[in-house]
């Protein structure tokens, strides 16, 4: 990979399941450091976890678009 996103910071909605978590690792696989964003508290941790589990910084933080207030 080209690392092209090294020393970059990228926040992923969705990302606890499907597209968005694709998205996320692939940022991650990029050396981006992540914000992992999604309203189910298990699958978005989870998906944080694996970032980090591959040597890339990842936050979660519990976010539901539909909510002003989240965003």
């Amino acid at each position: 990979m080209s690392r092209r996103f090294e020393r970059k910071s990228v926040i992923v909605t969705g990302a606890g399941s499907g597209i968005g978590r694709a998205a996320a690792l692939a940022f991650a696989a990029e050396g981006a450091r992540l914000i992992v964003a999604d309203v189910n508290q298990s699958s978005g941790e989870d998906t944080a976890q694996q970032i980090r589990d591959f040597g890339s910084d990842a936050t979660f933080v519990r976010t539901d678009v539909a909510r002003a207030a989240d965003c």
